[in-house]
């Protein structure tokens, strides 16, 4: 199939008509149905003995696209990527021992970062769970701290409810990854299949209305601030509440923060946004959140970094904690006015709440507040420096591919310094414009995240941007792109060593850079242009900046397969700005050895 044409979107979950009363079948045919009642379109997956049976009956499916990646790990990011940009579950599909293992990295992201995926594994026969057979591993029990549910499934009349249960918990309530395991056994079984199936879980119940009360405690608490900031999080994307955020924002005129898997919920060209707050944050983001009176925090999980030393986090502030799972609010940060509540639902009623107090207690200026934080943005805004080896800033690639992609393409990031830039330098305007592994910091997962962004949304451009380190973690899924007509674009941010680790070598180790180096005498191994070439992809290198606009436009002048770009910069750029681990954020250096001059009063 072409991901570069239009295609149907698949109806969500509970929408298709119910099959048959009853049809007799087998599991793994029952898993097959089960995915097509769901509306589920795409899956990404390798099989294996022990989910054999199931693909057996995959071949036949005219409804499920199956996406044959070449690791296992792979198929889980993808599931992810596709996940993060349709707002749908995504899905894999593999099989037992160590191809169920090597999704668990997938897992644990997907965990960290609120992701709805749904990881369906084979497992050896029931019979011989427990004896150590050829390719067991239980990946129930090992994934149990990385998912938001596990299931094992040994009797195939289970099949339907478990798959369905999977899917509903893992798009509802706080999202997550949910897996299931089906023996070899079940899925050889005879099971009546009907549909829809009853679900069966005692005391799950997500979070949906918040408690009115602790809404109009929250839009008193706005209007009585005189240096209130909302800190965003992720979980505003995964409400797609932003629109509403546009309006609460228009009503309160009060400054906006986006943390990094926020960046696009909030417009980077509307004057009321700072940035992203924390460790690599402008310094805008960061004076708000530590000189504010009041936060809002919405869907958000107060990490640490943002927060760099918790004691020291926003001294003055009150807290309004807003999030669907109750298990984070006061976890980090204490709150002052809790709000549980989908956040969805939740930001409709402060909206409204909202209003009405400003209506009746007329116009607030914080003028004072504006004064203090233009000045701070205005001072000390986002930059780079000038290389001193002769090599490109990275700074500025990302700067001119922001300018030429524009605010309508999605990007995707491997994790490093190139992470943090692209988060800073390229402007996003939209929700789901973004993708990257923020709360594991999983290298190799832009490459495969990205193909899943491309399989959810083939009429958006779609940049994979990743370092020379990461990618080489995962580059064999430029295979499954090229076979499978997937042309996501690549652009490599080449500086020939672990920049984000070498980065804290020079400033913290004083500049001993033990094993940070990917380039033996100069030399750098793989020739990227040579790989690119054996996967049957348009590939170029580019050093000097008057070559990066071109290379950038025939990139995007190439959409029938992938198309790789290799920019040589330089090894020496660092991220700025910087707050080091575990210090306070007021001792944020917006460069080398130079900090802002904060002003105590606001």
């Amino acid at each position: 199939m072409n991901y570069q044409g239009k295609r149907n979107k698949p109806k969500p979950p509970g929408t298709l008509k119910p099959a048959a009363v009853s049809e007799r079948m087998t599991g793994a045919k029952a898993v097959v149905r089960s995915l097509e009642e769901l509306g589920v379109t795409d899956i990404f997956g390798m099989p294996g003995g022990a989910i054999i049976p199931v693909y057996d009956q995959l071949l036949d499916s005219k409804k499920l696209n199956v996406i044959l990646v070449r690791h296992e790990q792979g198929a889980g990011h993808a599931a992810e990527g596709y996940a993060i940009t349709t707002g749908k579950v995504g899905c894999a599909v593999v099989t037992s021992g160590p191809a169920a293992t090597n999704t668990l990295t997938a897992l644990a992201d997907a965990n960290l970062d609120s992701v709805p995926i749904v990881v369906i594994t084979g497992q050896v026969g029931a019979s011989f769970i427990g004896t150590d057979a050829f390719q067991e591993a239980d990946i129930v029990g090992a994934s149990m701290p990385v998912t938001k549910h596990s299931f094992l499934v040994t009797d195939a009349q289970e099949i339907p409810n478990r798959i369905a249960e999977a899917f509903h918990i893992a798009a509802t309530g706080r999202p997550g990854p949910v897996l299931v395991d089906i023996t070899k056994s079940a899925q050889n079984e005879q099971m009546d299949f009907s549909w829809p199936p009853k679900f069966d879980l005692p005391g799950y119940k997500p979070a949906g209305d918040p408690h009115p009360k602790q809404v109009n405690e929250a839009a008193n608490a706005i209007y009585a601030a005189e240096a209130p900031v909302f800190y965003v999080g992720g979980g505003m994307i995964r409400a797609g509440a932003s629109e509403d955020l546009k309006e609460l924002v228009e009503i309160t005129d009060a400054p906006v923060v986006t943390t990094l898997p926020a960046r696009g919920a909030f417009p980077d060209s509307d004057p009321h946004n700072l940035g992203m707050p924390g460790m690599h944050g402008t310094v805008g983001a960061v004076g708000a959140l530590q000189r504010a009176d009041l936060i809002v925090a919405l869907g958000t999980r107060f990490d640490d970094r943002v927060t760099g030393q918790l004691d020291s986090f926003a001294p003055r502030a009150r807290v309004v904690h807003i999030d669907i799972d109750a298990a984070e609010i006061s976890k980090n940060r204490f709150a002052d006015i809790p709000i549980v509540g989908d956040l969805a639902i939740t930001m409709k009623a402060l909206v409204k709440a909202t209003k009405k107090v400003y209506n009746e207690g007329g116009p607030r200026n914080i003028s004072g507040w504006w004064r203090y934080l233009n000045r701070l943005r205005d001072t000390y805004p986002l930059g780079y420096e000038d290389t001193g080896d002769g090599m490109m800033a990275p700074q500025y690639v990302l700067e001119r591919l922001s300018a030429i992609a524009g605010p309508d393409s999605i990007y995707v990031t491997g994790v490093g310094q190139h992470q943090m830039w692209s988060a800073q330098f390229i402007k996003y305007e939209n929700p789901r414009s973004f993708v990257s592994s923020c709360g594991l910091g999983t290298m190799g997962y832009c490459i495969p995240a990205a193909m899943g962004v491309k399989v959810g949304n083939p009429d958006k451009v779609v940049w994979a941007i990743d370092g020379d380190g990461s990618f080489q973690m995962t580059n064999q899924e430029l295979a499954t792109c090229t076979v499978n007509n997937i042309p996501i674009k690549v652009a490599l941010i080449n500086n020939s060593v672990l920049g984000m680790v070498r980065q804290w070598q020079n400033l913290f180790y004083n500049e001993r850079y033990s094993h940070t180096d990917l380039a033996t005498d100069g030399v750098q191994f793989p020739d990227f242009l040579k790989l690119a070439e054996a996967y049957g992809m348009p590939a170029r290198r580019v050093f000097n900046e008057d070559e990066v606009d071109e290379a950038i436009e025939w990139a995007m002048s190439i959409n029938d397969r992938p198309v790789l770009i290799d920019f040589r910069v330089s090894k020496d750029a660092m991220v700025w700005p910087m707050v080091a681990a575990g210090v306070s954020n007021d001792e944020l250096k917006y460069a080398r050895g130079l900090a802002p001059e904060w002003e105590q009063d606001v």
